[in-house]
């Protein structure tokens, strides 16, 4: 057996930016195994790896709607934005699909994507249940997350299972993106509800909002963009900044910009990729 996959850096305009993604191809015929695509995803050893098949009676090249699953290196994750950008981008610019607008089954239910110009767009479910969480609970895990940096909220999704930390006002962009978080400890230190933080602080120059993401829960000591955290973000920073559309940077080393619109509990994010290998895998050997 062997199968198409491609790397994507997703949220990137240029190679080597943004977040990368692998997409796996699964043709038509073809079932690989949960521990199959686990493995796979492992091999690949990047925040995720999507695995893309077409529905029934339809190709990779005309079909409109397909079936979509996300792995990170150690388990399979119910939502994942830059792996759902890094999939239509595979299909628009490497499968040739003649379509606009394309429509994905996952854990999540039907997320779409549409193409528009450069940009790709994905519509995710906003996260409407952000709202304040009990910080004595979650206090070891602030310092770990953020060391002597002033926090002014804290918010949670149970539904994402994300902790949301909003710094306070006066810290920059440059001290967000020199905090160095100590997963380990993080990891060690909290096994309960929370499986990603955010920290995010308001921004002073073109964006709304930056932020940056860590989730070791999942084997990912930090995201580099994440559109999953965007659904709590955008939940968040629409209701405190009343605004629908805004426009935000995931300051990590490899750093993205995304564009969002919040509209009846759907965040629409837009954001450009970069195709950056292509080749062949053998998950049974060859």
């Amino acid at each position: 057996m062997e199968l198409d996959i491609t790397t994507v850096d997703s949220f990137s305009s240029k190679p080597f930016g943004g977040n990368p993604a692998a997409v796996c191809v699964i043709p038509d015929g073809v079932a690989l195994s949960d521990t199959e695509m686990q493995q796979i995803a492992a091999e690949m050893n990047l925040s995720e790896t999507a695995f893309l098949s077409c529905r029934p009676d339809l190709t990779f090249q005309s079909g409109q709607e397909f079936n979509l699953r996300w792995f990170t290196p150690t388990c399979e994750v119910p939502l994942c934005g830059h792996g759902t950008l890094a999939s239509a981008a595979v299909l628009f610019k490497c499968r040739s699909n003649s379509n606009k607008e394309l429509v994905f089954h996952t854990l999540s239910g039907e997320l779409s994507a549409v193409l528009d110009g450069d940009f790709i767009g994905i519509n995710l479910p906003l996260a409407v249940d952000v709202c304040a969480t009990n910080r004595e609970e979650i206090e070891e895990l602030l310092l770990l997350s953020v060391g002597d940096l002033p926090v002014q909220e804290v918010q949670y999704s149970s539904s994402t299972k994300k902790l949301l930390v909003r710094l306070n006002d006066s810290v920059t962009m440059e001290q967000l993106t020199s905090i160095h978080p100590d997963t380990t400890a993080m990891l060690a230190s909290h096994s309960g509800k929370v499986r990603g933080v955010i920290v995010t602080v308001k921004s002073k120059d073109c964006y709304d909002f930056v932020s940056r993401y860590f989730a070791p829960w999942n084997g990912i000591p930090e995201d580099p963009v994440t559109g999953s955290a965007h659904t709590v973000l955008a939940a968040y920073w629409g209701r405190v900044l009343k605004k629908d559309k805004m426009f935000a940077c995931q300051c990590s080393k490899r750093s993205g910009e995304l564009k969002i619109e919040v509209c009846d509990n759907r965040v629409h994010i837009s954001g450009q990729a970069s195709i950056v290998m292509t080749g062949k895998i053998y998950p049974r050997g060859k």
